[in-house]
């Protein structure tokens, strides 16, 4: 059987990133790759979902300076984003947050991203391998190495240290920490995935090129039901544009009133499906055009053009440390269900993983990935209650005072009392929730619930 250091399952940001991180530090590192398409591997079929974006800083707290990022992954520079209520507005042309990069960030082609990602890992000493499918990891903490991870093709491998970064499906992770589950409990109990995660769904069209505006993004709120459920615009190589949304998993229209939300109609006996969502978003604000003036590309995306995929619920979760082994980006719950994204949280979270791995150090990676990420993570958590019972005039009530109560500083007590009584109580309502998080509570799975 193969012996290796650390041995990585899946290929994305996190993936990548801790192989590169764990050979670098000169570590023995493995990167399995079931075979999610990325860009120009002939035959392998279209590209990864392509729904990517980066905002100023995020470059440096990657790590990776923006003048070192290739240009044939960007796609558009942006000056900066615009939020939309039901029937107001706010733009922002600055994070706020002191930055190296010059603009106010890019979407880019996140297959070539991916692919960048990979040489850089393998340049570092990785061995990424592609095609290759893990089944299940087995642990046995009193051998050494104490993992063995099972590949579909029968060569498995044994390795010291483990790194799960198979995304928000958790494929692999699911099996694997079940074995330090007390008390028979499963991963699909305790977080299922119809639960826990988000759905998106994505497509590419050409737009009327009088409305391609390659310079921001745009999030629509307020006119679809659900928490952190909205729209969005994001600008690809000119004219073309992704044109998506976001929204939890299992809604009950029922429980909404189909008169109050723009993207309802009373007829619909359901949610509608993503393709009906943006068929009325551009009707809506697009009035004098028809659909057929915004065309699908069909030779973009995973479908003719469309893309479906999940979105990990912003908790994260721990990981069983004890036992060598960590969880990265998507896997561990870390993607912002507002407008944040998950990208460059998945990079830093891999390259921690992966520079403790190499290190013998693992032990430390719950402690370490509080520190680096732990404040994003209760900002998010804290808006996603917020806003969970939020109904399109609250929507409009917080973009009128939006404008005050957000600067260069954040969201700040004299700010709120400029935003008058709305803004003092969202900022009441927001300091509540980041206490009520306070300490890690943010976390759905801690490293003390396994039986390690």
């Amino acid at each position: 059987m193969e012996h290796v250091d650390v041995a990585i399952v899946g290929g994305g940001p996190a993936g990548s990133s801790a192989a590169e991180a764990a050979a670098d530090h000169g570590a023995d590192a493995v990167l399995l790759e079931k075979g999610v398409p990325r860009a120009d591997r002939e035959g392998a079929g279209p590209d990864s979902t392509d729904a990517a974006g980066l905002l100023d800083y995020w470059f440096d707290i990657m790590g990776i300076p923006r003048s070192e990022f290739p240009e044939d992954v960007v796609l558009s520079e942006l000056d900066g984003a615009k939020f939309y209520g039901p029937s107001t507005e706010m733009t922002l042309t600055e994070t706020g947050i002191s930055s190296s990069a010059d603009s106010f960030g890019i979407t880019f082609h996140r297959a070539r991203f991916d692919d960048w990602l990979r040489r850089r890992a393998t340049e570092a000493g990785a061995d990424y391998r592609v095609g290759v499918s893990v089944t299940g990891v087995e642990t046995d903490l009193r051998s050494s190495p104490r993992h063995t991870v099972r590949l579909a093709n029968g060569e498995d491998i044994a390795a010291e240290y483990v790194i799960l970064a198979d995304g928000p499906q958790r494929t692999v992770t699911g099996g694997t920490l079940d074995q330090f589950l007390p008390d028979g409990q499963t991963m699909a109990d305790i977080m299922p995935s119809n639960k826990v995660n988000h759905i998106a769904y994505q497509e590419h069209r050409r737009m009327p090129e009088e409305l391609f505006t390659p310079e921001f993004i745009e999030f629509w709120w307020g006119i679809m039901p659900g928490h952190t459920a909205y729209p969005w615009i994001f600008p690809n190589d000119a004219p073309v544009a992704r044109i998506g949304l976001t929204m939890p998993i299992g809604l009950n229209i029922d429980a909404y009133d189909r008169s109050e939300w723009d993207l309802l109609k009373a007829s619909d006996d359901s949610i509608p499906q993503g393709r009906q969502y943006i068929e009325r978003l551009l009707e809506r604000e697009f009035q004098a055009y028809d659909l057929d003036d915004f065309p699908l590309v069909e030779d973009r995306g995973k479908s003719k053009g469309t893309e479906t995929y999940p979105i990990s619920s912003t908790r994260p979760i721990e990981s069983p440390v004890g036992a060598g082994i960590a969880v990265a980006g998507g896997a561990m719950g870390t993607t912002s269900a507002f407008h944040e994204g998950g990208d460059h949280v998945a990079v830093r979270t891999g390259k921690i993983a992966g520079r403790l791995a190499a290190n013998d150090r693992l032990e430390r990676y719950n402690d370490a990935w509080h520190d680096a990420i732990g404040d994003e993570i209760l900002r998010n958590v804290t808006f996603a209650d917020m806003v969970r019972d939020w109904r399109p005039g609250d929507w409009d009530r917080a973009f009128t005072t939006a404008n005050d109560l957000m600067d260069a500083r954040g969201i700040k007590a004299d700010a709120a009392l400029r935003g008058g009584f709305n803004g003092i109580k969202m900022v009441l309502a927001y300091k509540w929730g980041k206490f009520s998080y306070r300490n890690g509570k943010y976390v759905q799975l801690r490293e003390d619930d396994y039986a390690v």
